[in-house]
């Protein structure tokens, strides 16, 4: 299995859809820019990791871990590495996921 690398690389907030359809939530998000995460077992998500944004990472970490590559056909200048985002419609955080050669 390959290790990885997941960097936060954007954080956006959406603040007339939290306003307009989420009731009040204390820390939504502890993720910052560009905390990072070395990944040597995918099966096994870091303890400060949203386990939202590992669902939805997932896919894109068993591929890249299992020696697959150009998840999105030719979009990235590395084709050993993605960027994926949480599935939260309101405060979505992008991520680079990197194998570490």
């Amino acid at each position: 299995m390959n290790k990885l690398k997941i960097t936060v690389i954007k954080k956006v907030i959406h603040q007339d859809l939290i306003d307009k359809f989420e009731n009040k939530i204390d820390n939504p998000c502890n993720m910052n820019l560009f905390d990072a995460w070395i990944i040597e077992d995918i099966n096994e998500k870091p303890n400060n990791f949203c386990l939202s944004a590992w669902m939805s990472l997932y896919p894109f970490l068993l591929t890249l871990s299992s020696n697959g590559s150009d998840i999105y056909n030719g979009w990235m200048k590395d084709k050993h590495s993605c960027i994926v985002s949480c599935n939260d419609g309101c405060r979505p955080v992008s991520f680079l996921i990197e194998v570490v050669k």
